[in-house]
């Protein structure tokens, strides 16, 4: 969605609301199966004295993949953002800006760049989740697996230690 910035650019003071579905949102997270519904962007592109910013407020309602025990779960995912618009960079070490082409503002790129840029590293279906098992791959969210614990290479000498006074 293009959104023409052109009554505001010169008016301080001026801004702009906007609502819009991410559509061709689309993160390359294997994590992420489905999103319930395209996620939704609402906000405001102000003019504070000449400097534009865009604040907005992101919602995505998806089904994930537990990192950890492999199980589909749901969450809601929400993002508040104010991101700074200008017209060209004035220098090269602020990438944190978004340029305006023209006076046409690109908001799904804008958009879809924050809520990408903020995704987990991790997904969990909750945050003390267990996982599986590396050894049967039992849930262990379910409970304690049943089998044996390998010892370490490095510590037989130790668990042989233990073994003896259990005799």
């Amino acid at each position: 969605m293009k959104l023409n910035l052109k009554d505001i650019i010169e008016i301080s003071g001026a801004s702009l609301p906007f609502q819009c579905e991410l559509e061709s949102l689309n993160p390359d997270y294997p994590s992420i199966v489905r999103f319930n519904a395209p996620p939704y962007a609402e906000g405001i592109v102000k003019n504070a004295a000449g400097a534009l910013n865009l604040h907005a407020d992101i919602t995505a309602d998806m089904v994930c993949i537990c990192d950890r025990c492999m199980k589909e779960f749901e969450t809601v995912k929400t993002l508040q953002l104010e991101v700074p618009l200008a017209a060209e960079l004035e220098d090269e070490e602020n990438a944190d800006i978004f340029l305006l082409d023209g006076d046409f503002l690109n908001l799904d790129e804008v958009l879809e760049t924050c809520f990408i840029l903020d995704m987990e590293s991790k997904f969990l279906c909750k945050e003390d989740c267990a996982g599986l098992c590396g050894n049967c791959g039992a849930d262990l969210n379910d409970g304690p697996c049943s089998c044996k614990k390998k010892v370490d290479p490095r510590l037989a000498a130790l668990a042989q230690l233990l073994d003896i006074d259990e005799e």
